[in-house]
C-alpha cells in the first residue's frame, strides 16, 4: 500500500531552498532578473553539459525563465533563426563554417525557417558565442 508523502520535510527543504536560491515561480521582473543571474552562473559552471550535477536546475531555470517570456516578452522575442543570422553577421560566418548545427543544408534550412534549432545546436552555440541559451527564444 503507498504510504502517504510527507509534505512538511519537502516543504521545509524548498523554503530553505527558496530561500538561498530566489528559484520559484517567475511573477515579475525581480524573479526573473535572479534568475537569469543564477542560469548564467550556471552556465559559467558547465551545467549546460548534461552530465553535470547541476544540469537539472539549470533545465528547470530554463523552463521557468522561457515560461515567463512567453508570457510576457513574446512579441519581442527573437525567432531561432533571426539570432543565428546575426551571429553569423556578426562573425562573418558562412553556412559551412557552424559544425554546432551540421552541414551547410541543415543551416540553410534552419535560416530559411524550414527547420528548428534542436537544444543541442542552442547548447552548442551558446557555447561557442558565450551568449545566454535565451537569446534563441
Amino acid at each position: 500500500m503507498n504510504q502517504p508523502l510527507a509534505i512538511a520535510p519537502i516543504a521545509d527543504a524548498w523554503n530553505h531552498f527558496h530561500a538561498i536560491s530566489h528559484v520559484g515561480h517567475i511573477a515579475d521582473e525581480q524573479d526573473y532578473e535572479a534568475s537569469i543571474q543564477l542560469t548564467d552562473a550556471l552556465i559559467s559552471e558547465g551545467a549546460m553539459e548534461e552530465t553535470h550535477p547541476q544540469h537539472s536546475l539549470f533545465m528547470t531555470l530554463n523552463d521557468l525563465v522561457y515560461a515567463y517570456d512567453q508570457r510576457h516578452n513574446a512579441m519581442s522575442a527573437p525567432q531561432s533563426a533571426q539570432v543565428l543570422r546575426f551571429l553569423m553577421e556578426q562573425h562573418g560566418l558562412k553556412l559551412a563554417q557552424l559544425p554546432e548545427i551540421g552541414r551547410q543544408s541543415e543551416v540553410s534550412e534552419i535560416l530559411a525557417g524550414q527547420r528548428s534549432l534542436t537544444a543541442h545546436h542552442i547548447r552548442n552555440l551558446s557555447a561557442r558565442f558565450g551568449i545566454n541559451p535565451n537569446a534563441f527564444f
